[in-house]
């Protein structure tokens, strides 16, 4: 099982961290070892003083697949849930700044929480649903899939051109407007569509 990542997905989050509007997406990977799941907490690591919160729906690729057309993309995807990238946003920025790779600042352990997954048949229009992340019981992120500079189906043709998508990997498709800051004693809570699949503290 491997864990693909798309960044820079909603124009609106580019933009608030000074980056430019991609043309092709964005990926990057993170371990097996990065999962958190089942609502367990999160525990701030001690190798960053600046850990962002980046809350995405999340695919679970149902069956092989390699070179995928766009118009069979659907096809490889069940089921949709949420999850968070957290992110050591001081490393990324010392990172960003010399051109080097992410992984650091994105793919530590239990960098990528994750809920359980609903059928996407349960939602009515895959690409006009509402996801949002309260943090606190304070709204910090909401976001709308219709919002989407890639579609989830263009995700999938894009990266199965590089790599092998296997049954139960993991597409994390990007995040909307609103990251920040996660502190020890924060309670999180997200929605998708209404539905609460993630409930979990910061520690």
């Amino acid at each position: 099982m491997k864990i693909i990542a798309i960044g820079r997905n909603y124009a609106a989050h580019a933009l608030e961290l000074n980056n430019p509007v991609p043309t092709i997406p964005v990926i990057f990977m993170k371990p097996d070892t990065a999962l958190l799941k089942d609502n367990k907490p999160f525990y701030i690591p001690d190798f960053s003083n600046d850990i962002h919160y980046e809350l995405e729906v999340v695919l679970k690729i149902c069956k092989e697949g390699k070179h995928i057309q766009e118009k069979f993309a659907a096809n490889y995807y069940e089921e949709i849930g949420l999850g968070i990238d957290f992110t050591a946003r001081d490393i990324q920025n010392r990172h960003k700044e010399k051109g080097l790779p992410w992984e650091l600042a994105k793919a530590f352990d239990n960098s990528a929480a994750i809920s359980n997954f609903i059928p996407k048949t349960s939602v009515e229009n895959i690409y006009d649903f509402d996801f949002k992340l309260d943090i606190n019981q304070q709204q910090r992120q909401l976001g709308n899939t219709k919002n989407l500079l890639f579609s989830f189906e263009k995700i999938i043709t894009f990266v199965s051109q590089y790599i092998t998508l296997k049954k139960g990997d993991l597409i994390y498709t990007g995040t909307p407007e609103g990251v920040g800051q996660i502190l020890a004693g924060d309670h999180l809570e997200a929605w998708l569509n209404g539905e609460k699949l993630l409930n979990f503290n910061i520690k």
